[in-house]
C-alpha cells in the first residue's frame, strides 16, 4: 500500500502544485494586464496633456500672428490715408505751379510733432526781382530761375539732397549747388 499512497500523495501533490502554478499564472496575468491598463491610462493622460499644451502653444502663435496681422493691416490702413493726403497735395501743388499761383506754406499741414524737411522760401515774384538787381554785381548768386524750380520739384516729389544736386551739376552746369539746396531745403544739418 504503500506504493499506492505515495502514487496518492504524489497525484495530490501533482494536482495541488497544478493548482497552485495555475493561480500564479492567473495572478500573473492580471497582474500583467493591469500594468498594461495602467501603461494605456498613462499614455492616454500623457497624450492629452500633450496636446492640450500643443494646443495653447498653438493659440498663444496665433493669437500673436492675429495681432500683428492686425498693427499691419492698420498700419497699411495709415500709409493708404497718407499716400491719399500726399497725392492730394501733390494735385494741388502741381495745379497752383501750373496756375503759376504762389504755394501757401501753410496749406500743408505737417504732423504734429514732425520737423518739416522742407524750409519756407521767398515767393518766386521776390527772388525774380532779387536775381534782376544782382545781376550785376560780381559773385552774387547768378542761378537759373529753373534750377530753383527743378530743385523744388524734386525736393517735393521727395528727391534726395544728393540727388538734386547731382541734377542741377549735370542740366544746368551749376558747381556750387549750395545756395539753391540751402534755400530750398534748409541748411545741412
Amino acid at each position: 500500500m504503500r506504493r499506492k499512497d505515495r502514487s496518492l500523495q504524489r497525484d495530490a501533490l501533482e494536482a495541488e502544485t497544478s493548482q497552485r502554478l495555475a493561480q500564479i499564472v492567473a495572478a500573473a496575468e492580471l497582474s500583467a494586464k493591469q500594468v498594461i491598463d495602467d501603461a494605456e491610462a498613462e499614455g492616454r493622460r500623457f497624450l492629452g496633456r500633450a496636446e492640450a499644451e500643443a494646443d495653447r502653444i498653438v493659440a498663444e502663435r496665433l493669437a500673436l500672428l492675429v495681432a500683428a496681422a492686425e498693427a499691419l493691416a492698420a498700419r497699411v490702413e495709415a500709409i493708404g490715408r497718407e499716400s491719399e493726403q500726399l497725392l492730394e497735395q501733390l494735385k494741388a501743388i502741381r495745379v497752383g505751379l501750373g496756375e503759376g499761383a504762389s504755394l501757401d506754406p501753410g496749406a500743408v499741414e505737417p504732423e504734429r510733432g514732425a520737423r518739416p524737411h522742407l524750409s519756407a522760401v521767398a515767393p518766386v515774384e521776390a527772388a525774380s526781382e532779387e536775381a534782376a538787381t544782382q545781376s550785376g554785381s560780381e559773385g552774387e548768386d547768378r542761378t537759373p530761375a529753373g534750377a530753383r524750380l527743378l530743385a523744388t520739384q524734386m525736393a517735393v516729389l521727395g528727391s534726395s539732397r544728393e540727388e538734386i544736386d547731382a541734377r542741377l551739376k549735370k542740366g544746368f552746369e551749376i558747381e556750387d549747388t549750395g545756395a539753391i539746396m540751402d534755400a530750398i531745403l534748409g541748411p545741412e544739418e
